[in-house]
């Protein structure tokens, strides 16, 4: 039997056009392999979110041109945003690849794998049809967690992102189609689920019915089997009371809410094209604590956009005093060839956009280990995920929340298992507990 080896680079939404495509593999008779010396068939998942990201792929691409030597019926195909992005100038750089795939044409994988055993090479496959979402079944690689995408594209442009030029339009799953697809998760024993879009806070908008996120929180509530549904990533423009309704009356819906601001300053914002203020942000904000019990809240922050200046910078670290969120991630603003922040003014010198982020960071640690201490002596329900890749005698399992746990390896658990864990200490990043029997 051919066997056939992944990469997958970037997003979670990567990682479920990898599940998908796996399935559509093993449909025709491939089986996976562990070892890509071996495999007859390798696919590269890219992204193309920053430009060392491609640097990677383009590195990986390198060396797997020695396989393709080795055995001339080796299959080379590239998909994902980095293809989408650079379409057949990756043949040019690269004449050992056989496939190009777009976003939007996983679903072809197996006709262009045919079309390059019978001699065609340099297949492409990158128009973007944004009339339709195929339904394609995937194989999910966790035991008890699945990725479920829910839409596909981005239509607000901001400034420093290549997204929306890669990935289209905005385009939605049917209601339907996704209650089936949970449902059906729920009966093999799949316990968390995460919902997938670049923006899932304008799902079924293009409906243009009165479909919206908060709709399908609704329909997915209560199906068997399915204790939480996790979601990703939500934009504060799109985001409405009603939605936050549905979010707090869900029975299975996390209580961790990532929601990025990506600067505390009106001035930047405007600069980055987000189309909301803090001062609505706030509102929002406000408003999920009130309806959300216990809702744990981390954001996105990019420091060292163009224009900002110090003033700008203060408005950010004032913004993180006044919201404390539980986490930050935060990243030094990097070009983008292709966004239009790429190319303007006043860009900031490397220098002081890692002074910036440390100090930042300073300012957030402080404030998720006082809001990790309070749940010392707490018992939170965790779902094992089984060893922390650091340390095989210490596992870990999350709260609703997304905060990780550590604790003592326990042979009587198992992967997937629902446990009362006890939090014995907090840290920033972490706590430690132990289970309670």
């Amino acid at each position: 039997m051919k066997s056939y080896y992944i990469y997958t680079y970037g997003c979670q939404m990567n990682t479920a056009d990898s599940e998908r495509l796996s399935h559509q593999l093993e449909s025709v008779g491939y089986i996976p392999t562990e070892n890509v010396e071996t495999a007859d068939l390798i696919l590269l998942n890219t992204c193309a979110v920053r430009e060392n990201a491609e640097t990677k792929v383009y590195g990986r691409i390198g060396e797997l041109k020695r396989l393709k030597r080795n055995n001339k019926n080796l299959i080379i195909a590239v998909t994902g945003c980095m293809a989408q992005k650079n379409q057949a100038e990756m043949f040019k750089r690269a004449p050992h690849i056989d496939i190009v795939l777009g976003t939007h044409n996983i679903q072809h994988i197996n006709e262009m794998i045919e079309e390059v055993q019978h001699g065609h090479t340099h297949q492409i496959s990158v128009d973007m049809d944004n009339s339709v979402l195929p339904e394609l079944e995937a194989k999910p690689n966790g035991s008890f967690y699945a990725w479920v995408p829910i839409m596909n594209g981005c239509n607000k442009f901001c400034t420093y992102c290549i997204v929306p030029h890669v990935r289209g339009r905005e385009i939605s799953r049917p209601v339907e189609a996704i209650v089936k697809e949970v449902t059906d998760l729920g009966v093999k024993g799949f316990k968390e689920i995460t919902l997938l879009g670049q923006n899932v806070n304008s799902y079924g908008l293009d409906f243009k019915d009165g479909t919206d996120f908060g709709t399908l929180v609704d329909a997915l509530d209560g199906i068997p089997g399915i204790e939480r549904i996790r979601y990703m990533t939500s934009h504060p423009q799109d985001m409405s009371k009603s939605m936050i309704d549905a979010l707090g009356r869900s029975s299975n819906i996390v209580t961790h809410l990532h929601l990025p601001i990506q600067s505390g300053s009106n001035r930047i914002l405007k600069k980055m094209n987000r189309h909301y203020t803090v001062e609505h942000y706030k509102e929002l904000l406000s408003y999920c604590r009130e309806k959300i019990k216990d809702v744990v809240v981390t954001t996105d922050i990019i420091v060292g956009f163009p224009g900002e200046t110090e003033e700008d910078f203060q408005a950010t670290l004032q913004l993180l005093k006044d919201v404390r969120y539980d986490m930050a991630y935060t990243f030094i603003y990097s070009k983008r060839s292709g966004t239009p922040a790429a190319t303007m003014d006043d860009q900031i010198p490397e220098e002081i956009k890692r002074v910036r982020l440390q100090t930042l960071m300073d300012v957030q640690n402080e404030i998720s280990y006082e809001l990790n201490k309070p749940m010392e002596g707490q018992v939170f329900d965790i779902i094992v995920e089984g060893p922390s890749p650091r340390d095989e005698d210490m596992w870990f399992g999350r709260t609703s929340g997304n905060k990780m746990v550590l604790f003592p390896k326990d042979d009587s658990l198992s992967i997937g298992q629902t446990v009362p864990a006890h939090i014995d200490k907090a840290q920033t990043w972490v706590c430690y507990g132990s289970i309670v029997k």
